[in-house]
C-alpha cells in the first residue's frame, strides 16, 4: 500500500479525488473489520484524533459504562476505493488505532497489541519484523438473490489456466485493483483444490503485513461478487479437498541485516533464526487458538491435506509446522504452516512473534529436524523423535493458550479474557448442535 502520507496529503488527495465519505476501519477481536463512515467536512476532526466511537457494540471491547472509544487513523493507511461510490463521490479509508479517554491504547485492540510486541522486539535490538502471508481462499458460485452457493466456479487444481480455471478473470482482477492500490504482489495463482485460490504479498512490516491482510479480504470480497462469486476465507468449506491456509513467512531484522542469515552454517541459518524456530514450536499448541481461529480451522489441520498437524520443523518437507524456504542471504525466512486466513492478522502476528521472542531471549535449543514424511509415521515414531500434535479442535486450543504465560502475556489479560469467552461460546454452540453428519448415520440405524 502507498506509504508516508501527511496530514495535508490527505486532503489535498481528498480534493482531488473527489472523496466525498471516509471510513475510519478498525479491528475487532475476532478479526472482522468494522468501520465508522463520515464525511469529509469530518476529515479534519479525525485526523487530529478527535473521533469518537462507542465501543460497547464491539466484540470484545468494553461494558457500556465505559464505552467511549477514540479512534487514532494512521495516515500511511490511506487508501481511495475503486467501489462503494461514483466518480464525483468516492469513498476512501484510514486504518486506525483504538485509544482509550485516558489518551492510552486500549487494551482490546489488535493493532496495539501487535504494536506492543513489536516494542519488545525494538527493545531487544530487532528494527524489522518482516512478513510474507500467503492467504488462500475458495470462489463459490451465487444464487439468484446473490446468497453463496456450494457450486464451486471450476474443476481447476494448482497452477492450471483457464478454461479449467474460470476464476482466472476474476483472480487477475483482484490482482490489478491490488496493484493500483499500491499492493506490492509476489504471486497469483490457482490452488490445489477446485475453486481454490492463492494470491502472495511481497514481505513487509508485521503491522503494514497485517494492514494489507484486511484490505485484501474486502478487496477480494468485492470483486468476486461482481462476478457472481462468493469469496470465502473459511479455513475448510469442504470435505475431501485442501483447505485454504495462510503461510506465514517471517524474518527479524536489525538495520539492513537479517538476523536469520548465518553464510558460514550449513543451513544458512543463524543461531537466532533457530532460537526464534524453537520458541515457535515451543508455544505453536498455545498460539494455535489465535492463528487457527475457528471450530472449523481443525478440520483444515489433519494429515493428508498439505496442512501441519504435528509440531516439527525441516529445511525442506512440507509436512511440518515450520519449514524453511531455499532463499539465503537477506531473504533467509522461515515459513510458519499452520495459519488459516480467518485468523485475526494482529493477533496472529503479535502471538507468533512473542512465541519467537521468548525463544530467542531464553536461547530455547531447536530440535532436530525432520526430513521424514510425518504423516506416515506411526506413534511409536512420532514419540521417539519428541514430535507432538498440535490441537485437535478449538477447544484443546483454548485450553493450550490458557496454559501458556507467554502467548497470554502477549495479548494482555482484558484481550485474553473477552477472546477465550467468546470462542468458548462459539465451542460449545458446536458441542451442542446436532449436525446432518450425525442423523446421516444414526437416524435410520438406531
Amino acid at each position: 500500500m502507498p506509504k508516508r502520507f501527511t496530514k495535508d496529503d490527505i486532503l489535498k488527495s481528498v480534493e482531488e479525488n473527489n472523496v466525498e465519505y471516509i471510513r475510519l476501519q478498525f479491528t475487532d477481536l475476532l478479526g472482522t473489520i468494522k468501520n465508522v463512515e463520515l464525511p469529509k467536512s469530518q476529515l479534519t476532526k479525525a485526523l487530529d484524533n478527535k473521533m469518537m466511537f462507542d465501543g460497547s457494540s464491539i466484540e470484545g471491547f468494553v461494558r457500556i459504562e465505559e464505552s467511549d472509544m477514540y479512534l487514532h487513523p494512521d495516515p500511511d493507511s490511506w487508501i481511495i476505493y475503486p467501489w462503494g461510490g461514483t466518480e464525483d463521490s468516492r469513498v476512501a479509508g484510514l486504518i486506525c488505532d483504538v485509544y482509550s479517554t485516558e489518551g492510552t491504547p486500549f487494551a482490546g485492540d489488535p493493532r496495539s497489541i501487535l504494536k506492543r510486541v513489536l516494542k519488545e522486539a525494538e527493545e531487544m535490538g530487532f528494527t524489522a519484523f518482516n512478513v510474507g502471508p500467503e492467504p488462500e481462499f475458495f470462489l463459490f458460485k451465487t444464487d439468484a438473490k446473490g446468497e453463496p452457493t456450494m457450486d464451486l466456479n471450476d474443476k481447476g487444481g494448482y497452477f492450471d489456466l483457464a478454461p479449467l480455471d474460470l476464476g482466472e478473470n476474476c483472480r487477475r482482477d483482484i490482482v490489478v485493483t491490488l496493484d493500483k492500490l499500491g499492493f506490492e504482489m509476489e504471486a497469483s495463482h490457482h490452488e490445489v483444490a477446485p475453486g481454490q485460490h492463492e494470491i502472495d504479498f511481497k514481505y513487509a512490516g508485521a503491522v503494514t503485513a497485517a494492514d494489507n491482510i484486511q484490505i485484501f479480504k474486502l478487496v477480494v470480497k468485492n470483486i468476486a461478487r461482481r462476478y457472481g462469486l462468493h469469496a470465502t476465507f473459511m479455513p475448510k468449506p469442504l470435505f475431501g479437498v485442501s483447505g485454504s491456509g495462510m503461510h506465514c513467512h517471517q524474518s527479524l531484522f536489525r538495520g539492513k541485516e537479517n538476523v536469520f542469515y548465518d553464510e558460514s552454517d550449513e543451513l544458512g541459518l543463524s543461531e537466532t533464526a533457530r532460537h526464534y524456530m524453537a520458541g515457535i514450536l515451543k508455544h505453536a499448541k498455545a498460539f494455535t487458538a489465535l492463528t487457527n481461529p475457528l471450530v472449523n480451522s481443525y478440520k483444515r489441520l489433519v494429515p493428508g491435506y498439505e496442512a501441519p498437524s504435528y509440531v516439527a520443523w525441516s529445511p525442506t518437507n512440507r509436512s511440518p509446522l515450520v519449514r524453511v524456504p531455499a532463499s539465503r542471504g537477506l531473504s533467509t525466512r522461515i515459513e510458519v504452516r499452520n495459519p488459516d486466513p480467518a485468523a485475526n492478522p494482529y493477533l496472529a502476528l503479535a502471538v507468533m512473534l512473542k512465541a519467537g521472542l521468548d525463544g530467542i531471549k531464553n536461547k530455547l535449543e531447536l530440535p532436530q529436524e525432520t526430513d521424514r514424511n510425518i504423516y506416515v509415521m506411526d506413534e511409536a515414531e512420532l514419540e521417539e523423535a519428541g514430535i507432538e500434535k498440535l490441537p485437535a479442535t478449538l477447544k484443546e486450543a483454548l485450553d493450550e493458550l490458557q496454559k501458556d504465560e507467554v502467548i497470554t502475556e502477549a495479548l494482555g489479560e482484558h484481550a485474553l479474557r473477552h477472546f477465550v469467552e467468546a470462542k468458548e461460546i462459539e465451542w460449545d454452540m458446536f458441542r451442542t448442535q446436532v449436525h446432518p453428519w450425525e442423523r446421516e448415520q444414526y437416524m435410520s440405524l438406531y
